[in-house]
């Protein structure tokens, strides 16, 4: 294979001295020398993609050959697994030691899995960068430092690592980037959409290579695929889905039993509970060994549908020890087999067509529910606040012979979940109490839990006071979510001072924010009336490498303005927004009517209803749309009964029949006894002067129409009582309507 070098942009300046991770631009492997496609093939096998056989001189115009007994010192340093050792020779070495030293450096320090090791590795791929002589590196040491990057939650740092080793021709090994597709498909915001593309990338290179065999390190496996596949089912893409499961039979891929885990939230995503079941029927068809994991998917799935009587059955079966668990499920399937997507699923459970004519396989063998099943199960109690039946679930599980049964900490962080939502505080604190006596040791996600609660009855104080224990006296210390429950308790009692206090507490004691933290921050800021700070928080947010600002953060900033009226600075980062590649949606739209309401600027009203039209018109007529023009938008009561009251205050009667007219479309009942009310006092004596001029009335008589038309939907006394009312020129009226602003 052919492999040209990429081209060398500019350098990119230093990081910051604050930052623990400074790599923040995507990395870029130089080539040292021209690669043919004879020398790339031969070194294949052993590094996967080595780049030369040649190796050019390394050394540095500004600095001399490096001495040899150095190096050898390193890499004896680095076989005898003396890693911090080795680390300190290489910091008081003035020169870049051999490609063997560095590459075995950074593979061992990545290897380490330690918060300090992955500094020290980064800040070495920092200086190569920075030196042009990331060619030094082989694959493994690369993949490596990817699996370590994922590991510790720098999910975009190792997709930067993995994608340069793709543009730079080397080809990871399947554990290091599928790894890192793994982590990509359970994140947020639009990481399943990379997952799918990273997979794509790393396939199609290696589909280039006609023998097999030369990359068989970097071909999909069983757990790559369940990785992407996962990535599917998050984004509830059931087409992709199937073309990526056919694709695993086409290559030799056999799909194990988590493999069809992912299909059983799948079915979830696409609001398919009638398919949980023939999903169960086809792995005992298929004779995979089933586990426990397959079965709590399944209480997880009927959970998620509120369908507790089908999950309560379910369990009670697995108690009794019954095998015939496949019928039980097929006769709590009320529900016939719906023919959404269902071409699609048949591909997918072939044994969903002969359903009908089949008896319902049998268990391979009885299972008994465990804790994490019994706890599933609880959460559902909770979800629909049966408080009562989830402390009987506790005390059930407690007399279990099975110990495998016995409540564990996340069973006493549900209960406390439970009389948290319910309000009620001093039992969830006794739970926490009773966790402590018994010995099981309670988490971060359990006072996480807590603290929420108190800041959900604005009891800020107390909070303070369970943060201080949970530190002091359970030897946990507080994550970012605890700071940012701490945040928006702040914001419930109107303390942006108080935000921003445990904001900065939070960065003092190296806890990264996380994109919530500042939006949260923001949100403090915007709904204080300080659209200046939200705003330099923003900024902030942008300049951090480790969040990505989203819509979330976007519709904030435009909030903050809108909430004081500052229309003009709103609009301006509308734009900007539109440039980062975020359309408007609702809640921006929403912002705007509002902001626009307080400013009392009707024109632009009028402007902001032509651009939620034109979306509108789109989203009704199902237009094929390219990917530079905006998304078909729903709107919502809020939005539009907003732009309606703005345009009937301002006498924009025939606006407002459009307004209402998309109301009624959308299944949205105007209120028109509030629209009334403000025609009776605003607009009840318009067009009664007696003294105005012929060429006057002449103007306005358009006005007058729209005018007459409002008064008969709204069923005030009007003209158009006698026959139907339009908006169109009265016939032998050959004009144009006037423009309502006239």
């Amino acid at each position: 294979m052919n492999a040209k070098p990429p081209p060398r942009p500019p350098l990119p300046s230093t990081s910051s001295s604050s930052n623990p991770f400074p790599l923040t631009h995507l990395l870029t492997l130089h080539w040292a020398s021209p690669i043919n496609a004879t020398t790339t093939t031969k070194l294949l096998r052993p590094l996967r993609l080595l780049v030369a056989t040649n190796p050019p001189d390394f050394s540095l115009a500004t600095s001399t050959q490096p001495p040899l007994s150095q190096d050898q010192k390193l890499l004896s340093l680095l076989r005898q697994r003396k890693t911090e050792e080795a680390w300190e020779a290489y910091a008081q070495s003035t020169h870049l030691p051999t490609p063997t030293c560095l590459s075995r450096l950074v593979s061992q320090l990545s290897y380490q899995n330690t918060a300090s090791a992955l500094t020290r590795a980064q800040s070495i791929i920092t200086r190569l960068r920075q030196e042009r002589q990331l060619h030094r590196l082989d694959a493994n040491a690369l993949g490596l430092l990817a699996v370590a990057a994922t590991k510790a939650g720098h999910t975009r740092y190792a997709t930067s690592i993995v994608k340069s080793m793709l543009r730079s021709g080397y080809l990871p090994h399947v554990k290091s980037w599928s790894a890192v597709v793994s982590r990509l498909a359970a994140s947020g915001d639009d990481g399943p959409i990379e997952a799918v593309k990273l997979f794509r990338s790393v396939t199609r290179r290696v589909r280039q290579f006609a023998d097999p065999e030369l990359v068989a390190d970097s071909q999909p496996d069983t757990a790559a695929y369940n990785a992407v596949l996962n990535a599917c089912a998050n984004l509830g893409e059931t087409k992709l889905f199937h073309q990526l499961f056919d694709e695993m039979t086409e290559r030799g891929v056999e799909p194990d039993v988590l493999t069809y885990n992912v299909m059983i939230k799948l079915c979830a995503r696409a609001k398919r509970k009638d398919l949980l079941v023939f999903v169960l029927e086809r792995i005992l068809e298929k004779e995979i060994p089933l586990c426990m994991t397959t079965l709590h998917s399944l209480v997880a799935a009927y959970v998620g549908f509120d369908d507790l009587e089908t999950a309560e059955k379910m369990v009670q079966a697995m108690r009794e020890g019954r095998r015939d668990l496949c019928r039980i499920l097929r006769g709590s399937n009320l529900e016939s087999v719906r023919k959404n997507g269902q071409e699609v699923f048949e591909k997918l459970l072939p044994n969903l067509v002969e359903a009908s004519n089949s008896e319902p396989p049998l268990l391979p063998k009885a299972y008994a529910p465990n804790s994490r099943i019994y706890t599933t199960l609880m959460k559902g109690y909770m979800n629909v606040g049966r408080v009562v039946d989830t402390v009987r679930m506790l005390e059930a599980m407690r007399h279990q012979d099975d110990r495998a049964s016995h409540p564990d900490h996340v069973t006493y962080t549900t209960v406390v979940s439970a009389f948290v939502k319910a309000g009620t505080m001093e039992r969830a604190r006794q739970v926490l109490a009773e966790m402590t006596r018994i010995g099981v040791p309670a988490n971060r996600i359990t006072y996480n839990i807590l603290l929420k609660g108190y800041c959900k009855q604005l009891q800020i104080d107390k909070a303070k006071e369970l943060l201080q224990e949970m530190d002091e006296h359970a030897g946990i210390e507080p994550d970012v979510v605890s700071y940012n429950v701490l945040i928006d308790g702040c914001i419930l009692v109107d303390d942006s001072a108080g935000a921003l206090a445990f904001f900065n507490e939070m960065r003092a004691r190296g806890i990264a924010p996380t994109k919530i933290s500042y939006t949260t921050l923001m949100k403090a800021f915007a709904l204080s009336g300080q659209p200046k700070l939200a705003h330099k928080v923003f900024d902030e947010m942008l300049n951090d490498p480790r969040v990505k600002a989203d819509q979330v953060a976007w519709n904030m900033l435009v909030e903050g303005y809108c909430r004081i009226g500052l229309i003009e600075e709103a609009k301006k980062i509308v734009q900007r927004m539109k440039e980062n590649g975020f359309y408007p949606n609702v809640s921006t739209y929403g912002s705007l009517a509002n902001g626009i309401a307080l400013a009392r600027k009707p024109g632009e009203a009028l402007l902001l209803w032509n651009e939620v039209k034109e979306r509108c018109k789109a989203n009704t007529e199902g237009e094929s749309l390219n990917s530079s023009s905006p998304p078909p938008l729903k709107p919502d009561e809020g939005l539009l009964d907003t732009l309606a009251d703005i345009c009937v205050r301002a006498a924009f009667f025939r606006k407002a029949l459009e307004i209402v007219a998309c109301m009624e479309e959308n299944g949205i009942p105007p209120n028109k006894t509030k629209f009334t009310r403000i025609y009776v006092e605003m607009h009840s004596r318009m067009f009664t002067s007696k003294h105005a001029s012929k060429a006057r009335q002449d103007r306005r008589v358009e006005r007058k129409r729209a005018a007459e038309a409002f008064k008969f939907w709204l069923g005030l006394p009007n003209s158009y009582y006698g026959s139907e009312w339009r908006l169109e020129p009265m016939e032998g009226n050959g004009n144009e309507y006037f423009s309502d602003s006239v």
